[in-house]
């Protein structure tokens, strides 16, 4: 401090204070490792991007390169080909191909809303209630994650014919209700939201439904986009071969095997028709995954609000 004499009274000066600059902290990885890191995600999503990049190209090339060998990721001469043989032969089908992506699109959409919606209220009672047989309930939807869809088809099927199903919507539709990967999903999220925020929720006058649509719904969005990921996924690439015999309730993958012919008996000049319908097949789930991916990070990671 300075000492400054104004009319004999003594006033002390405050200092100037220097101009300080911020620290900006950084990270403790130096500039090789940073290179490293960068380095090990590239590798591995060239890893994964490779057989996308793979099926694109071939639905794009000619014959006499999809027998080339040894194979090439990218295509020489692209040509379209291929995806006009396919609408071609789907054209001269006696089922309208329109037909086809109906039979799909209900399906899928259908099954999927209703997934959502009988999971996400499931989950909302087991994870919010106490009652008798819930912690049991919840296991037995664990357990079932363990088996895979082919051991659980035969008993699916005496069920279905039993109940008169078979060859139906209804034999595709309403066990995808009980997918049980969207109800685990839903109820690890559903339990991040804090008890005290729906109690106060039911001080203010909100029902049970409103609670659930208005309030859980919202703060769970991650995790039931992720099971739309999954469902539409399941129903979309699945022929239902063994539930629906009636051509006219075929779905779109079936009708695309029955042109590129069995995998046991491959068609040779259908091999171009074959890489088009493989490409087809994947725009719907990746576009979809595209999307919603951020949401599907933020569900893995298991976040949320916390009590």
């Amino acid at each position: 401090m300075e000492t400054v004499i104004i009319n004999k009274v003594r006033v002390e000066k405050p200092k100037k204070r220097k101009n300080s600059t911020r620290q900006v902290r950084r990270p403790n990885r130096s500039m090789s490792g940073d290179i490293f890191i960068i380095f090990i995600l590239c590798l591995f999503g060239a890893f994964f991007a490779f057989p996308l990049v793979f099926a694109i190209n071939h639905a794009f090339k000619p014959l006499n390169e999809l027998f080339m060998f040894p194979p090439r990721l990218f295509v020489i001469n692209p040509t379209t080909n291929n995806l006009q043989d396919l609408f071609i032969l789907m054209s001269r089908s006696w089922v309208t191909f329109s037909r086809y992506i109906f039979n799909t699109v209900f399906i899928t959409f259908t099954g999927t809303l209703g997934h959502l919606v009988v999971a996400s209220m499931g989950a909302y009672a087991v994870s919010k209630y106490t009652f008798p047989g819930s912690k049991f309930f919840f296991n037995l939807v664990i357990t079932t994650l363990m088996f895979s869809g082919f051991v659980t088809a035969i008993p699916n099927f005496l069920i279905l014919a039993r109940l008169g199903w078979i060859d139906t919507y209804f034999a595709v539709i309403i066990p995808a209700f009980a997918f049980p990967m969207g109800f685990f999903l839903m109820k690890q999220f559903i339990d991040t939201v804090p008890q005290s925020l729906i109690e106060s929720a039911k001080i203010d006058g909100a029902g049970e439904w409103r609670i659930y649509a208005r309030i859980v719904m919202p703060l769970v969005k991650p995790a039931w986009l992720t099971g739309m990921i999954f469902s539409v996924q399941a129903l979309w690439n699945n022929p239902h071969a063994n539930l629906i015999y009636t051509e006219q309730l075929k779905t779109l993958p079936f009708a695309l095997q029955q042109i590129v012919g069995s995998p046991h008996t491959p068609n040779i000049a259908r091999a171009g028709v074959g890489a088009a319908v493989t490409m087809v097949m994947m725009i719907v789930p990746i576009t979809l995954f595209i999307i919603a991916q951020s949401n599907i990070l933020r569900t893995m990671a298991n976040s949320g609000i916390k009590e």
